[in-house]
């Protein structure tokens, strides 16, 4: 197996757990009542995750484990994405 296979797998990988934590952060937002926008979601993720960041960070006075999921997910995807890139010129 190639290189920039392991690296394209990765990178599926690290999307799809970038999707599960957002849809679980949209959740977690469900459950306190707050308004979501199903029809524009995927544009107003990043400001549910901020807005999840600081409900944890009020209530708990730590911000939630979801929040540095789905931090690390998108950060991996970006890497590994770059690294299959990298590994396909090589």
């Amino acid at each position: 197996m190639e290189l920039k296979n392991i690296f394209i797998a990765l990178t599926a990988i690290a999307i799809i757990w970038f999707v599960v934590s957002g849809a679980m952060i949209v959740n977690e937002l469900i459950k306190r009542k707050h308004k979501i926008k199903f029809i524009i979601i995927n544009a107003m993720l990043p400001v549910y995750v901020h807005r999840y960041r600081k409900i944890t960070l009020e209530e708990t006075g730590k911000v939630g484990a979801l929040y540095y999921h789905w931090i690390i997910a998108i950060n991996a995807a970006l890497v590994f994405a770059v690294a299959s890139i990298v590994s396909k010129n090589l």
